[in-house]
């Protein structure tokens, strides 16, 4: 392989990420202190606070030892011409290109998906049973992984297998056939992901009627949204943790309510968790978002027609001849500089997001008290770690920090004795 500019690039912005977010996991273990937040005091025991933060550590900890795998790994295999090895092997199967490129990249999708299953077995029956936040079963587990693979096979192997055939056939307007398909293919999803996608992993059944629907349907007239459906999601079947989400649009629109959300939160907290989520659609957020990735996708996909077949990046991977499949994953590499800020900018966006919609929820709900004591419950219960360091909530956060959040919410939270 060529020690050329692609490989001194990739090799020196891998290393430097890897490197970043073990500094930002160093960061926020040095930040965590025994000390709980004024906020908690009054309904969180420091043992308690005591066991989130360990589980914080834990979390961090294991998290680094799956990273240092994954980066090895990754080295190991290029720097040992793994790249020009499998190559060779699956090309051999395959005279079309196509079949030959989903071989490719689907060997090596299927070896990351081998690694990485010790890894999620102990995240979930070892590291989240300890803290008793695991309630999946080993069956679930399995059937939740065999259904991603039929998933992944299905539309990620036909995506792939259309991607490749429009940079095969369609020339120079590659990249621009490829986003008009994809942005329809996206549209499509998010319309039947509710009604057909979701159910495949959770069950979902109408909110009963009851004060809390009542409190809902007057929530829904108060802000203007047009409620058509609220359900309740099991997500017991597989966590104790909760949660609350918006998904689809249209006809297919609906707020979802986890069932531990209602075992373990008085309406009124529920009904502001509610009107955050009201408060995305109604700033917009979700068209937003749904814009800003369409449009990433189509600078992506263009800048993949640009460098896709470029010698001198298959040289430094020692790859002898370019296809567009092994440019694919190679382009992808190259990106890792570009993700990187892409995904920084895209969690601050997020973050501006979410305050706007705590405010929304504030304003609808006559004050931001309930939300602030529905946050302060979902942390204790997700055992959310407080107090991440700045630099991993640049890195990492969709939302901004917890105790942020409680403090824009109800500034004299922490000075209530009742709280």
């Amino acid at each position: 392989m060529e020690r050329n500019a692609y490989f001194w690039i990739i090799l020196i912005t891998l290393v430097l990420h890897f490197a970043l977010e073990r500094l930002s996991a160093w960061l926020t273990l040095r930040r965590l202190s025994p000390e709980v937040p004024p906020e908690f005091g009054p309904v969180c025991p420091p043992e308690r606070y005591a066991r989130m933060q360990a589980y914080t550590r834990d979390r961090i900890r294991f998290s680094t030892w799956v990273a240092g795998w994954d980066f090895a790994v990754l080295l190991t295999f290029w720097l040992a011409g793994g790249f020009a090895w499998w190559e060779r092997v699956s090309g051999g199967w395959f005279t079309h290109p196509v079949p030959a490129g989903l071989a490719f990249i689907g060997g090596l999708v299927a070896a990351s998906s081998v690694m990485t299953l010790p890894f999620e077995w102990y995240s979930t029956f070892v590291l989240d049973a300890r803290y008793d936040l695991n309630r999946t079963t080993p069956r679930t587990f399995v059937l939740d992984r065999l259904k991603g693979l039929v998933l992944g096979v299905v539309l990620g192997g036909g995506l792939l297998a259309a991607l490749i055939a429009f940079f095969l056939w369609t020339g120079e307007a590659a990249w621009l056939w490829a986003f008009g398909f994809f942005l329809l293919v996206s549209l499509f999803l998010q319309y039947l992901a509710p009604v057909l996608l979701l159910p495949l992993f959770n069950r979902f059944w109408p909110l009963p009627e009851g004060e809390l629907r009542d409190g809902l349907e007057a929530l829904a007239r108060r802000t203007g949204f047009p409620l058509r459906e609220v359900f309740v999601m099991d997500g017991s079947r597989r966590s104790a943790r909760s949660n609350a989400f918006f998904t689809g649009f249209g006809a297919r629109k609906r707020i979802v309510l986890f069932d531990t959300l209602l075992e373990k939160h008085a309406p009124g907290e529920i009904l502001a968790i509610t009107a955050h989520e009201i408060g995305h659609y109604k700033r917009h957020h979700i068209l937003i978002g749904t814009v800003l990735a369409q449009v990433q996708a189509g600078a992506l996909l263009y800048l993949l027609s640009r460098f896709v077949t470029s010698a001198p990046l298959f040289s430094a991977f020692g790859v002898p001849a370019p296809s567009f499949h092994v440019g694919l994953v190679l382009f992808g590499l190259l990106l890792t500089p570009l993700q990187l800020v892409l995904s920084m900018l895209g969690n601050a966006l997020s973050r501006h997001h979410e305050r706007q919609a705590d405010r929304f929820a504030a304003d609808a709900m006559g004050g931001g008290a309930g939300l602030a004591r529905a946050l302060r419950q979902l942390s204790m219960d997700n055992l959310s770690n407080l107090t991440p360091h700045p630099l991993s909530v640049i890195l990492h956060a969709s939302h901004p920090p917890t105790l942020e959040r409680i403090r824009a919410l109800d500034p004299g939270m922490g000075a209530h004795p009742e709280a």
